[in-house]
């Protein structure tokens, strides 16, 4: 009896200008089954002349580069015939960039800064969508198909917490800067008690999407302060 033989791994390269997010990416790609990191680069230069060298299934694309936007390499890839897929890893939050990437062959968003379930969901359903072969026997398993690279439904809150509030919470958090924000700063901004508001910024820090720190001086207990995680954090 013959032993079929096992599907060879979807190879990624990861477009990244920062070291260290550059590193986290390729780790987090490691952890997925299925997935193989053939090369980690930092530029627009460097990425093309990488795929010059090794061939690659799906790049994991920072859009903001030092040597151009991630969009400029998409374009010359498609103009030399590459046909790689592509996941932009970026803070950009411009409608208009979404659109062009996606006519571009950009398959999936994923905004920084995220966690490894994220990035490992979106893996995940692309590795379903580009597993689909064959002709559909209708439009419901067409349907099927393109409904692996959607996104899936928000996550679940913890007990007591509002995807409102939340969303308060996060823009108060985000239009403190650098200095941060405590607890009760934030929910006077907001409306909530100190406690409530702390509740809201701690899950922003389990998500990874906030970073908390003491901050000391005064008597006492030191104050906790939380800023918005920027993606040169990630």
């Amino acid at each position: 009896m013959t032993t079929p033989l096992a599907e060879p791994p979807i190879r990624v390269l990861v477009v990244e200008d920062d070291p260290v997010a550059a590193d986290a990416h390729a780790l987090y790609v490691g952890r997925v089954p299925g997935f193989a990191v053939t090369g980690v680069v930092h530029s627009v230069g460097d990425a093309t002349q990488f795929l010059k060298r090794s061939p690659a299934d799906l790049l994991l694309l920072d859009l903001y580069l030092p040597d151009g936007h991630g969009l400029r390499l998409l374009r010359s890839l498609r103009s030399a015939g590459h046909a790689a897929d592509v996941i932009a890893v970026t803070s950009a939050r411009d409608l208009a960039v979404v659109r062009e990437g996606v006519s571009l062959g950009v398959v999936q968003y994923v905004l920084k800064p995220f966690t490894f379930t994220t990035l490992r969901d979106r893996l995940v359903r692309y590795a379903e969508f580009r597993a689909a072969a064959g002709e559909a026997s209708g439009q419901e398993e067409v349907d099927r198909a393109l409904g692996a690279l959607r996104a899936p439904r928000p996550a679940v809150l913890p007990k007591g917490l509002s995807t409102d509030t939340l969303a308060a919470i996060t823009d108060t958090l985000r239009a403190a800067g650098p200095d941060g924000i405590s607890s009760g700063t934030a929910g006077g901004a907001v409306g909530i008690s100190r406690i409530t508001a702390r509740r809201y910024l701690e899950h922003l820090v389990d998500t990874g999407r906030a970073a908390r720190a003491p901050l000391y001086g005064n008597v006492g207990r030191p104050e906790l302060r939380y800023r918005w995680q920027s993606q040169r954090d990630q």
